[in-house]
């Protein structure tokens, strides 16, 4: 397909123009402001908004994958139990993206083991890279990471999409789990990368918001579903490390549903594989609901002073549901229902979420009728 170009929302119209004199180092100085000072805990307006340059969109085994990429910036890195700022290296040339999903439904994949292998006149450039799983407030989640090329010319690139490592329910329940490769010619000049569009934030850095989501034609953004979309009966809602955790009961699993540590094998069953009410909860980000995947979340129903159920909810990716925490458990009007994040969510964030979802108080609500 040919190249198109995405504005970001909220971006100029017309790219920021850069004075073809000024070296490749003044340029991505200029596109590297300083961060914001004082800044919240919390969700917040990034120094900046960028554009980024399509590649195309090629078929991964079920999947679809799109390629991207954009200007080389810092970002966070999930590493342990904390975040290490990258920061961007004299030979970073791009930041390469990909997103993936599912074209029946339109669901992106939120896997956090997608490589890439580059190689340009038969020498490879990179093999194998991982990129990292991520969040952004314009992309929402995929996966990307900085990369050095070798300048302009023609790039071959294959993008690796692993078996996705959460459990699937629903009409995904046998779905994702082969290893698939999508391919893709990338023609690449930095002529082209510095028209990419980029607008500073200055009258708007910092504050407690989010940027609009970026538009792409063709090309879906990872959305939680609505509250009032959930399947079942929303049993309650509370924000915590500035995350929004919504919290459903539905009378029996998900269809294909198995119990954390059972087979999830072919010869799983097909239909309800567990008994009696199922947890759901829905995380995610405040203003763009984007989902938050890859967190440690628990949970305790305490009815008349004891608890009925406590343990961990498993990452889960349901078609109605979305990806979300889940388990069977005996959840009855009147109960009182403690969530818990154990450690923050491994995905890496890009600027105006690296201070959020990070630190986590319990919550706890009342389940209703």
């Amino acid at each position: 397909m040919h190249r198109r170009r995405f504005l970001a929302a909220g971006a100029a119209a017309a790219s920021v123009g850069l004075a073809g004199c000024r070296s490749l180092f003044q340029t991505r100085s200029a596109r590297s402001p300083p961060m914001v000072e004082d800044r919240p805990d919390a969700v917040y307006i990034p120094s900046h908004v960028e554009g980024m340059e399509m590649v195309g969109m090629a078929d991964a085994g079920e999947c679809k994958v799109a390629l991207t990429y954009s200007f080389p910036h810092r970002f966070w890195r999930a590493e342990g139990d904390g975040f290490e700022k990258i920061e961007i290296q004299g030979s970073d040339t791009v930041h390469l993206m990909t997103t993936v999903w599912d074209p029946e439904t339109g669901a992106v994949v939120p896997n956090g083991a997608v490589t890439t292998t580059i190689t340009k006149d038969g020498e490879t450039l990179a093999s194998g890279k991982t990129l990292w799983l991520m969040l952004s407030q314009n992309m929402g989640v995929h996966a990307g990471d900085n990369l050095e090329l070798d300048g302009d010319g023609t790039y071959d690139v294959e993008v690796s999409v692993p078996p996705l490592s959460a459990r699937r329910t629903g009409a995904f329940r046998d779905r994702f789990d082969e290893l698939a490769t999508a391919s893709f010619t990338m023609e690449f000049s930095q002529s082209t990368l510095e028209e990419v569009s980029f607008e500073r934030l200055q009258d708007r850095q910092g504050e407690r918001a989010a940027l609009e989501p970026m538009e792409m034609d063709m090309v879906p953004l990872a959305r939680a579903p609505a509250t009032e979309d959930l399947p079942g009966t929303v049993v309650g809602e509370a924000t915590s490390g500035d995350a929004v955790f919504v919290a459903t009961r539905l009378e029996s699993p998900p269809a294909g549903f198995v119990e954390s540590g059972e087979s999830d094998g072919t010869d799983a069953p097909s239909t309800d594989g567990g008994e009696g009410t199922y947890l759901a909860v829905s995380v995610r980000t405040p203003y763009n609901r984007y989902p938050i995947p890859a967190a440690t979340v628990s949970a305790t129903v305490t009815r008349d002073g004891d608890a009925v159920f406590d343990d961990d909810l498993a990452q889960t990716f349901d078609p109605d549901l979305g990806y979300h925490y889940g388990a069977v458990a005996d959840v009855q009007s009147g109960d009182e229902l403690t969530l818990s994040v154990g450690a923050p969510p491994k995905i890496s964030r890009h600027e105006g979420y690296e201070t959020a979802f990070v630190d986590f108080s319990e919550m706890s609500m009342t389940v209703g009728e």
